[in-house]
């Protein structure tokens, strides 16, 4: 009997990067796919990823690891389609639902939109968890079927399948319960192995900054945007980024099923101002990448042409776009105590409460409530008055509230002075 001779050893892997050496693309590429053949064990990879979090990589060895996670597993291929393709990234904050309003309005202008997105995990909401609030909806489709919905309307929000980039998916199971989640080089390589794998031509980025996003620094958010964009050209995908404030949570609902009604009112040529906003900045951004840098994209979402796509992206995917969404059973009113202008309303409290309402996970195993979130009824630099309603608390479990109520506490001022915002999208990295 032959015994596989491995070409390194995991352990001097591990000692390189703990002294801030730099591992080799043949490293690389070997630790990957050792790891995802199980012969590299979860406590040296929990170590090199700790190692990596505190030391850092160079560009060349985020290069390497992003194109060796791609390689554990399919890619995907869209030429042929007769179509442009952009997909759209965000890397998660509190009340984004902006995939929901995006991908239609891109679409409806003969732009194909794969969205391979995820479930949410903690404070930050899932698109698919939300989209699954609509009666009939299926996140999980074929490829095929992908590329049938893509030809035919356009957008597709989907979930990735098992096969894309699988050593990502152990990786970042593992990041989660090792404290080594929010480090740029195994974000970046993360999210950019998953989109390169997915076959888009085109992506746009929209990387948060503020107390609701993964990376609350405005530095750290660009250093990210800035390596991600380098993984994208290096990769032969056009690639840009926005760096967007959440500091207040997006729009005025948080959580699934208040989402997407908020999104349909965005669709309809309403909704939020901030909500619209990013809608349609970033769909400027990827019809620029699709080659129509002159598109009016808020004609499309004011005379219907983005609704009538919405509708047959839903409809394309089992759904009923018509269909009454769940409503909690219970609810709970938190207003004023004095009159005045609200001048704070912090993004993470909120995302927690709505969590805690049943909105979100702990583990990536529970379940969900479609209906239990947090509707918001002012947003700062609003009046308001003694007794008026700030916000409504939504969920099936009236026991949730108090630890709801516990995590939002202190997370709002009223003061008197009317304070201004400045503008959600800070600046581009191309």
């Amino acid at each position: 009997m032959t015994t596989t001779v491995e070409p390194f050893d995991t352990v001097d892997l591990i000692r390189v990067k703990r002294g801030s050496g730099a591992l080799s693309t043949a490293q690389i590429d070997w630790l990957i796919d050792a790891y995802t053949r199980g012969y590299v064990a979860d406590e040296q990879m929990s170590a090199l990823t700790m190692a990596i979090f505190l030391n850092g990589m160079e560009r060349r060895e985020i290069r390497d690891m992003t194109l060796a996670m791609i390689r554990s597993g399919e890619t995907m291929d869209f030429a042929g389609l007769g179509k442009t393709t952009v997909d759209k990234h965000s890397t998660g904050g509190v009340g984004d639902k902006i995939t929901l309003p995006l991908a239609p309005l891109v679409a409806s202008f003969g732009v194909a939109v794969p969205q391979l997105s995820g479930r949410g995990l903690g404070h930050t909401g899932g698109t698919l968890d939300k989209l699954e609030s609509i009666p009939g909806w299926q996140a999980s489709i074929s490829n095929e079927r992908m590329r049938e919905i893509m030809a035919d309307s356009g957008a597709v929000v989907c979930a990735a399948g098992s096969g894309l980039a699988p050593a990502d998916g152990k990786l970042y199971a593992l990041r989660d319960i090792t404290g080594t989640v929010e480090c740029i080089p195994l974000i970046a390589s993360s999210i950019m192995s998953k989109k390169i794998a997915e076959g888009t031509a085109a992506l746009v980025l929209d990387v948060k900054f503020g107390s609701g996003a993964f990376i609350q620094d405005i530095e750290q958010s660009r250093l990210l945007a800035r390596t991600m964009v380098d993984l994208g050209t290096d990769a032969g995908v056009a690639t840009t980024a926005l760096l967007t404030d959440m500091n207040v949570p997006l729009g005025l609902t948080i959580g699934n099923a208040l989402e997407v009604r908020e999104s349909v009112e965005t669709l309809a040529g309403g909704g939020p101002a901030d909500i619209r906003e990013l809608t349609v900045a970033l769909a400027r951004e990827m019809l620029t990448l699709a080659g129509q840098p002159d598109a009016d994209v808020e004609a499309a979402l004011d005379d219907g042409r983005a609704m009538d796509a919405w509708k047959a992206m839903i409809r394309a995917q089992g759904g009923d776009p018509d269909a009454a969404l769940p409503t909690a059973r219970e609810t709970h009113v938190v207003t004023a105590e004095r009159s005045g202008y609200l001048t704070e309303q912090r993004a993470l409290p909120f995302g927690v409460g709505a969590w805690r309402l049943g909105a979100g996970r702990a583990r990536k195993q529970d379940p969900v409530q479609a209906a239990a979130g947090i509707e918001l009824h002012a947003k700062p630099g609003d009046a308001v008055t003694a007794g008026q309603p700030l916000f409504t608390l939504h969920t099936d479990e009236p026991a949730r509230f108090d630890r709801a109520l516990e995590a939002v506490q202190g997370a709002w001022s009223i003061g008197d002075e009317r304070t201004t915002r400045g503008p959600i999208v800070a600046e581009r990295v191309s």
